[in-house]
């Protein structure tokens, strides 16, 4: 695989969101407004990265029984990083993403390519590996947020631009789950030829 099939199959071909279902939870967790799955999708993405760069430099340092836990404690270190600049430096978005973001640390996006592409393969591989699969999964939420702030607000990223109020469902629970369903479909149907 070349280093730009390596940087964009996180965009289509195993895009986290909309092909292989994962990271859930934050994706109908923090996708009331495309504000926040940017937020969420930018925070993932730097934890994501990082970690496959560090997994692939000391990969060959790890004991196989103790693999998975020194990636965990690999990943809660830039996490807490992303943690600690958040809540400085947008502490409004950190308060609206709240237990979201330590849970990056068990998102098995992160765990999961840590396992399969970044212990198996060198750093820049990795580096582009994390990339990819971030700038997909940051896409996937901030569409996600988008169609559900339109939809439930009548704004996009926190511009109001339709007087009045939006659909109430989508800006609840079942909106994500509803909004998520459609984009899913229209996804397929968009890359049925890309793949």
């Amino acid at each position: 695989m070349n280093k730009l099939q390596i940087l964009t199959k996180g965009l289509v071909r195993e895009n986290p969101t909309f092909v292989l279902l994962l990271g859930m939870c934050p994706t109908l967790g923090t996708t009331t407004s495309a504000l926040n799955g940017l937020g969420m999708g930018a925070a993932t993405l730097f934890v994501l990265t990082l970690s496959n760069i560090a997994v692939s430099l000391i990969k060959n340092l790890i004991p196989d029984k103790v693999r998975i836990p020194s990636f965990i404690v690999v990943i809660a270190s830039f996490v807490t990083v992303v943690q600690l600049c958040m809540e400085a430096f947008m502490p409004d978005l950190y308060a609206t993403l709240g237990v979201f973001i330590p849970l990056i640390v068990v998102n098995c996006i992160i765990l999961g390519r840590a396992e399969a592409f970044a212990s198996k393969n060198g750093v820049l591989d990795s580096a582009l590996d994390g990339i990819g699969i971030g700038l997909g999964f940051t896409l996937s939420l901030t569409a996600l947020g988008l169609v559900r702030e339109l939809l439930g607000d009548g704004s996009a990223f926190g511009f109001k631009f339709i007087d009045g109020d939006g659909i109430l469902l989508f800006v609840l629970a079942p909106g994500a789950f509803i909004a998520l369903a459609y984009l899913m479909v229209i996804f397929k149907k968009l890359t049925a030829k890309v793949k």
